[in-house]
């Protein structure tokens, strides 16, 4: 029996199941047929490979963990995940006639369902395997522990120790099992030095003060609780007293000793400034570095030389690969009987293993092994060498290890470059400009350093957005500072370090290390030139993470489409680009602990100027101030600006944003203020910020961020034209990693509150009028 034509079942007609239904909709032209058709056109001519989008989806379901607030959330986003794989599976079942006509469309969300899903679970499990606890609040107690792990950095005069240590729970009591972070100055240790005996393995006694790992200062700050919780680390801290040595390490060298052995050997022989960037290049031992060449590298755009990574692995292996080759070839017999390159390629894959393992295995490391490893791999079976399926397998092996590492700058700058070189050099125009042809040397030469710059270029512009949200700032000449010093490190300094390390085996090396220093003398000076330049250096001000998620989507989908359809991934890449340009900068800045406040103000010249409530010594503070606010001179201190009135106990000034004014009353001190002189300086200000507790009488019109606030929402970032805070805690969710100081339960916060701010009876409410407060006066303090 049939319908009838108005669509009604007949009698005895069965009643379809939800599957069914969702069966013969699929089967029903209309709009979403049309949809669906064109979905599975498009994948089936566009002409892409599978891995590499597999890497990106489980790339976000391991980012969606950490976006998302708590594991309610997560278990829903799971659930939805295997709910789109069986409801595919339903409408679409294995060997029916849907099943010839949407396979393309049913594989890819089976494959990304399950693959989105499996992301989650990786970073989920990877954080309960390995997060551990922080302590509550700061403590100076009495250490003894083994070491872990011991790292020199003699540009800071101090060593850095990891402890294995048994912490007391309650003060007196033993507790469990802690991994802490020492930092022990090299003074304490006395003019005998550091001990002999004190590398991995010793036990050490020590007192030293621990703090639990720093929540980030600001919104968009470096998130140092969070890479600590997956290191392991329960609190840093500073040796006060002198250090002990229980027991010796055994005599037995591992790695770490030979890395620091080699570290203080080339240092020996090359001296200065030259001998630790050597140093960096032969251990990856950066603690020799000094700051102000730290500074001239990141600003200038070489900053990617110093952290051993691609370029670096990739030049070891390169050169024992060609180096094994040619060795080889110069017997004839072995020649005859074996495939070379296949040697040649195990040789360079011993080398790369080995350079691996001593520099320290950081991730950017290990994925340029790996990925170099499928290269010799490919080049030994006679496959293209540079392809994005190398680079997915790369990424998938890393982010199973090191899922965290998704988030980071690390990861995200290393991987995007490699696919930036890969989809460049697989581009149709630049396989014709780079073509075999007729052509007097030194064109094709002109035409290799063409390329050079154009590679240059574009791993800028797809590194930029990145180091914007993570740095806040971006070198504009790095281009061509890359061109001179790439090649300068590969084929010169590099090389020559390990001559001279070869050389010295005889007792020649002498004018080879004298070459290393020339070499790497000229590779600062091209940093601190180029850092000098004035532009070299942008900052804005604290991008957000969706203007981000446009770049990526429009970068990915440059990189990994093939064909004109490649460029619809210009239009997120043009959109994000104007919503930087728009980024508001904030107006008021408030640290966790309220002590530090910035304010930003138009100065002399029109251009913002960054005023500081405390004149803070700190570099990090002072930092993340001008990071964050996209500010590049220097702050002025609030109480030496015009328009500032400071007591001993409060400052006040007046701004005037969205055209109405706005009264700040900024704590400045502890000293005691009279409660009803603090309820009356309250009620005339808008925003009120005290490190300390107020009392419930201070009743500001807007915002009242005292500790009682602070310690739930962290830092603030404040808009004042739009009137919306952003804090801190709005994107730490319910992880392990963040903790409320007073140890009250977490609750996720919203990413942007807009007004009035904190609810309740301390809360403020924002006035629409406040033009009679025109000489606010600070609340003096009682000495």
């Amino acid at each position: 029996m049939g319908e009838d034509p108005g669509g009604l079942k007949s009698p005895g007609e069965p009643t379809p199941r939800p599957w069914q239904t969702l069966r013969r909709l699929s089967s029903t032209p209309g709009l979403h047929r049309r949809v669906l058709d064109a979905a599975e056109r498009f994948l089936g001519e566009v002409g892409f490979d599978r891995a590499p989008w597999l890497a990106v989806v489980f790339a976000l379901g391991i980012i969606a963990w950490f976006v998302l607030p708590a594991p309610p959330y997560w278990i829903a986003a799971m659930a939805l995940s295997a709910g789109l794989v069986l409801v595919t599976l339903a409408v679409w079942p294995m060997g029916s006639i849907a099943d010839e006509t949407r396979a393309n469309l049913r594989l890819a969300l089976i494959l990304c369902g399950l693959v989105f899903a499996g992301g989650m679970a990786t970073v989920w499990a990877r954080s309960a395997i390995v997060g551990a606890t922080s302590i509550p609040r700061p403590v100076v107690t009495l250490l003894e522990g083994h070491v872990l792990a011991r790292e020199d950095q003699p540009a800071d005069t101090r060593l850095r120790l990891t402890l294995a240590v048994r912490l007391p729970a309650d003060g007196t009591e033993i507790g469990s099992a802690r991994k802490v972070r020492v930092n022990v100055p090299l003074a304490a240790l006395g003019e005998g030095g550091v001990p002999a005996g004190l590398a991995e393995g010793a036990v050490v006694r020590l007192r030293a003060r621990l703090m639990p790992p720093a929540s980030p200062m600001l919104p968009g700050s470096y998130d140092f609780a969070r890479a600590a919780w997956f290191k392991g680390l329960t609190a840093t801290g500073t040796m006060v007293g002198p250090l002990t040595l229980v027991r010796a390490a055994p005599d037995k060298g591992g790695i770490a000793s030979v890395q620091r052995w080699l570290s203080a050997y080339v240092r020996n022989r090359v001296e200065g400034s030259p001998g630790a960037i050597a140093a960096a290049f032969a251990s990856g031992d950066r603690g020799g570095i000094a700051e102000a060449d730290e500074v001239a590298m990141r600003d200038s755009g070489l900053t990617h030389l110093l952290s051993i990574s691609g370029l670096h692995v990739s030049a070891v292996i390169a050169a024992a690969y060609f180096a094994a080759l040619r060795l080889l070839a110069l017997w004839p017999a072995l020649a005859l009987r074996v495939r070379l390159p296949l040697m040649a390629a195990g040789i360079g894959a011993l080398a790369g293993i080995g350079y691996t393992l001593l520099t320290g295995a950081e991730v950017p490391t290990v994925r340029s092994c790996i990925a170099a490893l499928l290269v010799l791999g490919a080049l030994a079976l006679g496959r293209d060498a540079l392809s994005l399926r190398m680079v997915a397998v790369a990424a998938g092996v890393v982010l199973l290890l090191w899922p965290e590492s998704a988030i980071g700058p690390s990861f995200q700058m290393s991987f995007a470059a490699v696919l930036a070189i890969i989809a460049l050099s697989n581009s149709a125009p630049v396989r014709a400009f780079l073509a075999p042809r007729e052509e007097l040397w030194l064109a094709r030469i002109a035409r290799q350093v063409v390329m050079l710059f154009a590679t240059g270029v574009v791993i800028e512009l797809a590194l930029m957005p990145i180091v914007l949200f993570h740095f806040h700032r971006a070198g504009l000449y790095g281009a061509v500072a890359n061109v001179i010093a790439i090649p300068l490190v590969t084929f010169v300094s590099m090389p020559l370090i390990a001559l001279g390390l070869l050389f010295d085996l005889v007792g020649l090396g002498d004018p080879v290390w004298w070459l290393v220093e020339r070499s790497l003398a000229l590779l600062l000076s091209i940093a601190h030139v180029t850092a000098r330049q004035a532009g070299a250096v942008t900052l804005m001000p604290h991008i957000s993470g969706f203007v981000v998620s446009l770049f990526s989507a429009g970068g990915l989908w440059l990189a990994l489409w093939r064909g004109p359809v490649r460029l619809a991934g210009l239009a997120p890449v043009a959109l994000a680009s104007v919503l930087v340009a728009l980024t508001p900068i904030p107006d008021l800045l408030v640290a966790g602990d309220g002590r530090q406040v910035g304010i930003i103000v138009p100065g002399p010249d029109g251009s913002p100027r960054l005023l500081s409530l405390r004149d803070s010594r700190s570099s990090y503070t002072r930092d993340n101030l001008m990071e964050i606010a996209g500010v590049a001179a220097e702050p002025v201190p609030l109480a030496d600006w015009e328009g500032a009135r400071c007591s001993s106990a409060f400052c006040t000034l007046i701004l005037n944003r969205g055209g109405r004014d706005w009264i700040l009353l900024l704590g400045r001190g502890r000293e005691q203020v009279e409660e009803r002189a603090m309820a009356a300086a309250c009620a005339e200000a808008d925003v009120v910020v005290s490190e300390r507790f107020l009392p419930r009488s201070c009743r500001p019109r807007w915002l009242k961020a005292d500790r009682r606030y602070l310690r739930q929402c962290g830092g603030l970032s404040i808009n004042l034209v739009n009137q919306t805070i952003t804090t801190v805690a709005a994107g730490q969710g319910s992880h392990g990693w963040w903790r409320i100081e007073d140890d009250r339960p977490r609750r996720a916060l919203p990413t942007t509150a807009t007004s009035p701010g904190p609810s309740g009876p301390d809360a403020g409410q924002a006035q629409p009028d406040s033009g009679r407060l025109k000489t606010a006066r600070p609340p003096q303090g009682n000495p």
